[in-house]
This record gives C-alpha cells, sequence and structure tokens, in this order.
C-alpha cells in the first residue's frame, strides 16, 4: 500500500485539510485524515483532470495521419500535463480522415492506451456561418452513410462525442446518434432559440465551447448560447481569458451552478515550445498565449486545464471547488465516467495531481507512481509502503 498526505485535499466536492490518500494496485483504497507521523506535502491534492476537447499534444495533431502510436503520444502529453483522461478531438476533415481517426481510436481503445477516453469528433456537419478555424471546404450535412458511420464507431469506442449544428443533421438522425449511444453536442452553429432547444429534446445532452462560434444571446432572439445558459444540458467552457471574457464566464457560473465543464481546446502546440504549425495546410501561430491562423482567426487555445482551472478562480471569481470539479466531477458526469474519474474515493482510479498555491500543475501521481515528480517529494517522505 501506498500513502499521500497533504495539507489540502480536494475529494471532488469538498476541500479538506490534513488528509491522506490510500493507494493500493493503482486504486483508492481510503481517503482519511493523516495520521500525526505522516509527512504533508504543501499544495494541494486532487482528482486528475479530464479534457473532453483536445485537439492534439506534444507536437502532433489529430488528422488524417493519425494511428494509434499518434493518440498514445498525444495521451501521454496531456496526461503529464495533469489529465486523467482525454478525448483526441479531430476538427471538419475528409471522411477518410475520419474514418482513420476512427479506426485509430478503436484500436487504442482496445489496446487500453493510458489516457484514452475515446474519441471527439467535432463536425464536419456544422454551419458555415460559424466554422471558427474550420475549415469551410470541409465543412458538409450529414448523410446517413456518415449517420451509420456514427454509429458503428460509438458501438466500438468507449466514448464517442460529435459536435455538430442543428441546421446540419435532422432532429431523427440526432435521435438515432443519442440511441446509439453517441454524445451529441451541438456547436459552430448560428441556429435559433427554438431550433436548439429542438434538438436537446431529440437527445442532444451538451454544447461545445460555450459562447464561442455559437448565435449569441439577444434579449428578444436568445440563440444557441440563450438555450444552454436557460436550460439543464452539459456545456464545454474554454477559460483562458481569451475566447470568453471573465464577465462573460461570471454570468455563466451563476445562470449555471451545474453542468458547465472546462476545455482546453488546445492544439498539437500542447506541452512543447513550438511557435507555428500547419492545420489543414493553414499555418497556425502561438503568440503571447493566443493561437491563431495567419488571418487572426483564433485557432484553439493555448491552455492547460490547471491554467484553465486558475484563470477561473483568478478571473472569474469561482470557488476552487467549482473551478476544480469542472475540470474534473464535471466532465466525469458527462462521459459517464463517476465511477472512475473526478472524485478521490474508495474504488476509483487513483489519478491525482498536486497543485501550488497558485493552482499551478506541480505534480502527477498515475496509478502506482508519480508520472511527473514533486520537487521536494525526497524530504517530504510521504510515501510509505506497508
Amino acid at each position: 500500500m501506498q500513502v499521500i498526505a497533504a495539507r489540502r485535499v480536494f475529494d471532488g466536492i469538498a476541500l479538506l485539510e490534513n488528509h491522506a490518500i490510500e493507494v493500493e494496485h493503482g486504486l483508492i483504497r481510503a481517503l482519511r485524515p493523516a495520521a500525526s507521523d505522516e509527512a504533508l506535502l504543501d499544495g494541494l491534492l486532487a482528482p486528475a483532470f479530464l479534457d473532453l476537447q483536445v485537439n492534439g499534444g506534444g507536437g502532433l495533431m489529430v488528422d488524417g495521419a493519425t494511428d494509434m502510436a499518434r493518440l498514445r503520444h498525444i495521451c501521454d502529453t496531456h496526461r503529464r500535463l495533469g489529465c486523467a483522461g482525454v478525448l483526441p478531438t479531430l476538427i471538419s476533415d475528409s471522411a477518410q480522415a475520419t474514418a482513420a481517426v476512427i479506426a485509430a481510436g478503436i484500436a487504442a481503445a482496445q489496446e487500453g492506451v493510458p489516457g484514452f477516453l475515446g474519441l471527439h469528433l467535432e463536425g464536419p456537419h456544422l454551419d458555415p456561418r460559424r466554422k471558427g478555424a474550420h475549415d469551410a471546404a470541409m465543412i458538409r450535412p450529414m448523410t446517413d452513410d456518415d449517420l451509420a458511420q456514427l454509429c458503428d464507431a460509438a458501438a466500438r469506442l468507449p466514448v464517442l462525442m460529435v459536435t455538430l449544428a442543428p441546421e446540419a443533421a435532422t432532429p431523427q438522425q440526432i435521435t438515432t446518434l443519442t440511441r446509439a449511444g453517441v454524445i451529441v453536442s451541438l456547436g459552430h452553429s448560428d441556429c435559433s432559440f427554438e431550433t436548439a432547444q429542438a434538438a436537446l429534446a431529440s437527445g442532444a445532452r451538451c454544447a461545445t465551447h460555450l459562447f464561442n462560434a455559437m448565435s449569441q444571446m439577444g434579449h428578444r432572439q436568445p440563440g444557441l448560447a440563450g438555450a444552454v445558459l436557460s436550460g439543464d444540458c452539459h456545456a464545454g467552457l474554454i477559460a483562458d481569458g481569451i475566447h470568453v471574457h471573465p464577465a462573460a464566464m461570471r454570468v455563466a457560473l451563476a445562470a449555471r451552478p451545474g453542468g458547465i465543464f472546462l476545455v482546453t481546446d488546445c492544439m498539437a502546440f500542447a506541452g512543447t515550445d513550438l511557435t507555428e504549425l500547419r492545420l489543414n495546410g493553414r499555418q497556425m501561430l502561438r503568440r503571447d498565449g493566443r493561437l491563431t491562423l495567419s488571418d487572426g482567426t483564433l485557432a484553439g487555445a493555448d491552455l492547460t486545464m490547471a491554467g484553465a482551472v486558475g484563470n477561473l478562480i483568478h478571473l472569474a471569481g469561482a470557488t476552487s471547488e467549482r473551478a476544480l470539479s469542472m475540470a474534473s466531477a464535471e466532465p466525469a458526469r458527462v462521459i459517464g465516467a463517476e465511477d472512475r474519474f473526478g472524485h478521490l474515493r474508495t474504488g476509483n482510479a487513483a489519478e491525482i495531481v498536486l497543485l501550488d498555491g497558485d493552482f499551478g500543475l506541480a505534480a502527477v501521481w498515475s496509478g502506482t507512481g508519480w508520472l511527473t515528480r514533486p520537487a521536494k517529494i525526497a524530504q517530504a517522505g510521504n510515501r510509505k509502503d506497508h
């Protein structure tokens, strides 16, 4: 058995003082008050994060060249950035690229690639009026063949999230996807409030990057943003202070006491010092915390999940409990994985992050040991084998 103890521990719901986590065979055996002879790590232990929208990492994008090895590399990059699991995300691409990514995802699931939760297909069934950085040439309505492909993939993947616009998929198609196990997320859409409500009634239960690439909330035309803020569907939020103004974040948190989760929407820059990359043949630039195409269009975010947690606290005034939950327990709820992730409780996977006083990532514990090690672990003497 191994023991990790810290001055503060977030269990997925509440902050606890001077607690210890017992780990056995990669699972949490108990969370309890620390004994008087157990040295405490400075900082905060919390459930490792889950990120349901990562377009790449470690210098590699999710694209038509993706295979299992690439997914393994991307997942490993994000594990070292504090994510117990991610949904590698393909943005609108060709039918061939979509098929290749699905095949790679199925292989990764069969192989049990650490950190691989499933796939997120963001498009190509979107509204070109709200394309953002997506290639308009790739955007198209959903066909019967697309529907069959997605339903088959959902049966063979642990999780499949699909971002679509109601303008590009019928209510019947949304219902069919939902019944097949797909998490349908509304996004990149200029739809009306009423159309959004109809899509949610048909089975969609999530929205992709709230406020971004969607019809905005007006007092007479609430749009997709209004449907999310006044409803009960889940919604991802990019908390980099660029995609969403801190005031809008505060409004969202006040309107929705639950249901909103953090995403990074990161690109291949994650975990690297790269400053330029290619996206579907187009140049992406990394400058001053922003990722853009050469024309200035935002192209994902230069963000880690620990950074998103800190921003939500410091910029939007969220409590630490709310921010940490939005990076762990909330996304676990979206994908139905609360029995494994998002909480430090008996039987859950021992996937844990150590955060410093400013909520920066200090270390990552995965399974039976430190994946990235605290700087002062030797002095802390926190591991005990019995």
